[in-house]
């Protein structure tokens, strides 16, 4: 991972934590969207509103486990999030599998897209299905 990847990685995830919306609406793409844990999609103007309104409230946010791979002017990156923190009182998930879509716009580094989802057998996500996925393992094919 790059230097500039690693800098930008910590100041979206220090926003986040804070719920810096300022900072967050220049760290994000005018376009950008977020893909939720259940398939929900939030425009960038919805995913700053969950701070906005004091909805959303982390007391810890972080990425590990993060590989990341450029391709030109964009950036893959596949991370394991963790938090603690409440939407609306309740419980966020306490882990998922984060990927996002870093651009260059400009010089800047910018991100375009994450997509977020569930990791089994972790606080948060939803019962499953079937022994094996209970036990962690991969789906059968």
């Amino acid at each position: 991972m790059t230097d500039q990847t690693d800098a930008f990685l910590t100041a979206w995830t220090t926003a986040e934590q804070a719920g810096d919306v300022r900072t967050l609406d220049q760290l994000l793409t005018a376009g950008f969207y977020g893909v939720g844990p259940m398939g929900f999609i939030l425009p960038k103007t919805a995913w700053l509103a969950r701070h906005q309104a004091g909805d959303l409230a982390y007391t810890s946010f972080g990425l590990d486990q993060v590989q990341a791979d450029g391709h030109g002017e964009v950036t893959v990156v596949t991370a394991r999030h963790t938090s603690a923190g409440t939407y609306q009182d309740r419980p966020v998930p306490e882990a998922a599998r984060a990927t996002l879509v870093i651009v260059s716009e400009g010089g800047t580094r910018k991100l375009a897209v994450i997509h977020l989802s569930f990791i089994a057998g972790t606080r948060g996500a939803p019962a499953l299905l079937g022994p094996a996925l209970q036990a962690g393992q991969d789906a059968p094919q």
